[in-house]
């Protein structure tokens, strides 16, 4: 900010002169009274708080001081005075059930209120609410508190997902430990039936822990993805799709899990980097399996005078469905066995010798590969350039099938590759096994290690879709999507652009059932559900019935069994129409009329691909529209040491454990609950010891919530420093001092006003007023921008360092007493300390709902044409009032504060008040002392101050800090401190100044400055030169001074 030009007093105005002189004489007046204060405040003060320490005592035992116990959903009954400390507990107790019966979140389809929509990404069902969560609830409910209170109707709609996988493992995981029965021993319809029940009885915890962090959700629009609604979309999607042409059936490589016996996404696969040979764990083997080796072996040539070729795998196992050997095309060593075959050593297959120039790097190991299409993503490309022979060796639980051959049939997988290694030694082809570094693909739901294995299933094209999706977000001449931050929109080209057709067919029980039917012809050879993979004998329908009409038509006058296709759709397929479902698509409702598209997608950037993606594909083509016009991807928690949280570490934070707070005997019973094994429990509890030595202290709902939105502008990571978090929590007790302090002022029958005079106003009032307005316009700039810890920061900002650190401090003086003659400054400190505390709660409220719905609610109302609402929540959010923006004031305020922060410097620690010396060396800044000596005196806790002259020598006994280039103070220390310890401080700081003078000048001179660097900026530099020369040469002055004192005592 530029700083205002100071008029010369002699060209001002008449009128500006008397109102200079009544000013002055007031704070004389006020100085006086501050002087008297001094003098009896310390003494004052220490019997007060001996009197209202004995009086607390009493106090605290009182009924005044607890809540009363407010019946479930009825508005909260508060104590009738307010507790001596905040606590967390008491005050976020009883005000959500209040809001929710009272419908403040309930959006109304038929308003005419502009909209505003998000949808919650679904938790899954099993989940129960970590921290993610609590960030997604934090970030999500302050933009949509902020936008209901700024007038919009604002709809936010809870949900929950099936999770396919998970679900399924859970229940079967129950029924394998009460009944000792697999879901294959009790059938399908009854394992379906037990997950119901499960969910009906164990689902959906996580949507009541999104009540406990004070989510405002729409619960009357609550859904679940395998309600009737959403499956009733997923149905008439698929089937809509498939008759476009954009869904499909083909046999293709799927990432298989042997356990779960079931494709799953590539979401759902974790990679673990080997550096070398490394013995792992692997659910159904006894033994611990070796990866990370690379085995060498030879394959026989046709032609026996040509040898042998060999190659090398880390999966020898799969040899058994090897069915050709790739070489490089230019790879002089091989041209004579190009179009030669080789013969498999256990089968005696004929293997073609393939030139591939693609797949094959001459340089890597022998220059020759092996290939086998079946059960690897490269080979399956060499196999259809060249039109091999996709031979699976593996049955769905990951043995060896009967294409492996009989001596390695029935042989689990890992137990073939023993076998396999050994069965090449016997016959003299083994050549080596080394260390080999590597990536193993685990599926995170089962710990198993993938398997590539090629398998019939259904597909989405999504080379047109993702095309759209594309323009979408890139096209300047008319752009639907906006990222932020905008960094991802590279990750969403580089995806979108190289992307594959989804695969959406998934081999469980739990989920959405395929709407296919597979037709099995009277006349047809093979009766095998999928024998035949032409479209004639499959038929997609909206039901049964509807499959039979389809049929029958295809295959006239025929006999045919229908016979729907076992499999489940990819829960991320239900997930991917959620901003549809949710608004009752495919109907025509009043909720999509209004609702759709919604107004942003607020998740984490992990997946951007597998669900944001996908809901702009659907939703553009289903819904005629992108989902929502903005993406915000939060960044992703780690802990405070930038570690990924994991229960092997013990650095998993529990939101709720952070909002009830936890002992370490509690957060270690939490780890021995777990199935973490010996060693890695006791690492655990080593790490919790180190992280959280005292346990997790309480700290509520409100200080969590503020942390996270604080935490977001760490770029694509948080480390989560829970005294971070602790910290919030100890503000919010400066938070309830303040109104404490404020209610005590106001007083019983204070009757506050909506607006102010800004003309009649104390100058701290005009001041507090002016950076209200400030901290108001940064605030809802910020949350526009989705810059959410600025917005924090912002209002952070104005409550603890203007209103509590200033301004509260400032206005004491006021109420010391009940001098008659400061009647109207009391007054006036009172209606600006209400709307200070009205606005500044309701700046606050979307970020800490709940200690500002109670805090509000305490403070008095306006009486008259004036209706309060109900909730603070319904309540308008703070704009900019005219008139109350002042940067004469401001700058004022600034070299005050200035002037305090060196004062509070020099007393250091000592709360004892001392006379203190201002020395200016320019008229209006000695004009402006002169003018608030006492907010300076109040401010930096002083005895008195006196303004001296450009020349006087400083005051013998003090201390000197020199505030700018204009104003220097002294503060009266004698005794305390000696001549030759200031002096050296004052050197000290010239040292600092004359580097800072150095490392300017230098960059001044450079050669290029006066070319490169712009105008404004060059003026900005030599203005802080002069300032820091002005301000070296009061320090050298200062110096001398006491050099001359010393010398004359």
């Amino acid at each position: 900010m530029e700083k205002p030009e100071i008029e010369d007093p002699e060209k001002k105005k008449k009128k500006e002169e008397k109102a200079r002189e009544k000013e002055l004489k007031k704070q004389k007046a006020l100085e006086k009274a501050a002087k008297l204060q001094a003098q009896q405040a310390s003494n004052a003060s220490k019997k007060s708080e001996k009197k209202n320490v004995k009086r607390n005592t009493e106090e605290e035992n009182s009924e005044d001081f607890v809540d009363p116990e407010t019946p479930f959903g009825e508005k909260k009954k508060m104590s009738r005075q307010m507790a001596k400390q905040y606590n967390p507990s008491a005050v976020e107790k009883s005000w959500y059930s209040w809001w929710e019966k009272s419908s403040f979140f309930v959006a109304d389809s038929s308003s005419s209120k502009l909209p505003f929509v998000i949808v919650l990404p679904p938790p899954n069902v099993t989940g129960a609410l970590h921290i993610g969560h609590a960030l997604t609830a934090a970030v999500e409910d302050t933009i949509i508190r902020w936008r209901r209170m700024s007038g919009y109707n604002t709809l936010w709609v809870p949900g929950m997902d099936h999770a396919g996988i998970a679900t399924q493992v859970v229940v079967e995981k129950k029924i394998m430990r009460e009944r000792k029965l697999t879901r294959h021993d009790i059938g399908r319809e009854q394992f379906v039936s037990e997950v119901w029940n499960w969910k009906d009885k164990y689902g959906g915890t996580i949507l009541q822990q999104l009540r406990r962090l004070g989510g405002s959700l729409d619960w009357s629009r609550e859904c679940f993805t395998m309600d009737e609604k959403r499956s009733r979309a997923v149905t008439e999607a698929f089937v809509r799709l498939y008759k476009e042409g954009l869904i499909y059936r083909d046999i293709r490589l799927v990432n298989w899990d042997c356990v779960l016996r079931t494709a799953v996404s590539d979401l759902e696969v974790e990679y673990e980097d080997i550096k070398e040979r490394t013995l792992r764990k692997v659910p159904g083997y006894e033994e611990p399996v070796e990866f990370g080796v690379l085995t060498s072996f030879a394959y026989p040539l046709e032609e026996k005078e040509l040898g042998e070729i060999v190659v090398a795998t880390t999966r020898v196992e799969t040899m058994l469905g090897d069915t050709a050997i790739a070489v490089h095309p230019d790879d002089k060593r091989y041209h004579c066995l190009h179009g030669k075959f080789a013969i498999h050593p256990f089968n005696g297959r004929r293997i073609p010798i393939v030139c591939d120039a693609i797949l094959v790097d001459p340089e890597f190991g022998t220059g020759a590969v092996k290939i086998t299409p079946a059960h690897d993503p490269n080979d399956f490309e060499v196999g259809k350039r060249h039109k091999l022979e996709f031979i699976n060796i593996f049955t769905d639980d990951g043995k060896i099938n009967d294409n492996g051959g009989s001596e390695f049939a029935g042989m689990p997988r890992f137990k073939a590759r023993e076998a396999v290694t050994e069965a090449l030694k016997k016959k003299g082809l083994f050549k080596e096994a080394k260390n080999n570094e590597m990536r193993l693909g685990i599926c995170s739901r089962s710990n198993d290690v993938i398997e590539p294995l090629i398998k019939p299933q259904w597909y989405v094209s999504c080379g047109g879709m993702a095309k759209e999706s594309l323009d979408a977000a890139l096209d300047d001449q008319n752009r639907k999507l906006e990222f932020i931050p905008k960094q991802y929109i590279a990750d969403w080209k580089r995806w979108l652009e190289n992307i594959r057709d989804w695969c959406i067919s998934r081999q469980l029980w739990w989920g959405h059932r395929i709407p296919a039917w597979y037709v099995i012809l009277e006349d047809d050879d093979m009766k095998e559900v999928g024998s035949y993979n032409d479209r004639d004998h499959w038929v997609v329908a909206r039901n049964e019935e509807e499959a039979q009409v389809q049929a029958s038509q295809i295959h006239a006058g025929k006999k045919f069994q229908l016979c729907q296709d076992p499999d489940v759709l990819d829960t991320w397929f239900s997930s991917g129409l959620f901003p549809l479902s949710v608004l009752g698509w495919p109907d025509e409702t009043e909720d999509l009329k209004a609702f759709y598209p919604t107004s942003v997608l607020e998740t984490g950037h992990d997946i951007l691909f597998f669900w944001v993606a996908r809901m702009v594909m659907l939703g553009m083509k289903l819904g005629g529209n992108v989902p929502f016009s903005k993406v915000y991807l939060h960044p992703m928690i780690r802990d405070a040491h930038g570690r990924k949280m994991s229960k092997s570490l013990g650095n998993v934070i529990d939101p709720l454990e952070v909002i009830n707070g936890i002992t370490l005997e509690g957060l270690h019973k939490r780890l021995e609950e777990g199935n973490l094994d010996p060693n890695e429990l006791e690492k655990a509890k080593e790490g919790q010891v180190k992280d959280f030595p005292n346990g997790i202290a309480e700290c509520g709902a409100d200080a969590l919530r503020f942390a996270l939105i604080s935490y977001t502008a760490q770029s694509d990571k948080i480390n989560l420093d829970i005294q971070r978090v602790v910290g919030y929590r100890q503000w919010g007790n400066k938070l309830w001092n303040a109104i404490r302090f404020a209610m005590s002022k106001l007083g019983d029958d204070y009757i506050p006003l909506l607006n102010v005079n800004q003309e009649v106003l104390p100058f701290s009032c005009k001041w507090i007023l002016s950076v209200l307005a400030k901290a108001v316009t940064k605030t809802v700039s910020s949350l526009e921008a989705y810059n959410f810890s600025d917005a924090a920061t912002a209002v952070y900002s104005w409550w603890q360092y203007q209103l509590c650190d200033v301004f509260i401090e400032a206005i004491k003086p006021y109420f010391a007493g009940n001098d008659p003659r400061f009647a109207s400054e009391r007054s006036f400190a009172r209606d600006t300390l209400w709307l200070c505390l009205d606005n500044g709660l309701r700046l606050l409220h979307p970020f800490m709902p709940f200690v500002t719905e109670e805090l509000w609610q305490r403070l008095p109302s306006p009486e008259g044409d004036y209706k309060r609402p109900a909730s603070i929540m319904i309540s308008e959010y703070p704009t900019v009032v005219e008139g109350w923006t002042n940067e004469r004031v401001e700058y004022e305020m600034d070299l005050i504060e200035a002037a305090v922060k060196s004062l509070r410097s020099l007393a250091k620690e000592s709360r004892e008040r001392r006379p203190a010396y201002v020395q200016s060396r320019k008229i209006p800044v000695t004009e402006i002392i002169d003018q608030h000596k006492l907010e300076i005196i109040t401010l930096a806790n002083l005895s008195s101050l006196t303004v001296i002259g450009e020349n006087d020598a400083g005051p013998a006994g003090c201390v000197v800090s020199v505030v700018n280039e204009h104003l220097s103070v002294y503060l009266n220390v004698q005794g305390s401190l000696s001549a030759e310890a200031e002096r050296e401080r004052i050197r000290k700081k010239m040292d600092e100044v004359q580097k800072q003078k150095e490392k300017l000048w230098k960059k001044i001179n450079d050669s290029r400055y006066r070319e490169k660097v712009p105008s404004h900026i060059q003026d900005d530099d030599a203005a802080k030169l002069k300032s820091l020369e002005q301000e070296f040469a009061s320090l050298q002055l200062a110096s001398e001074h006491i050099q001359e004192r010393a010398t004359a005592s």
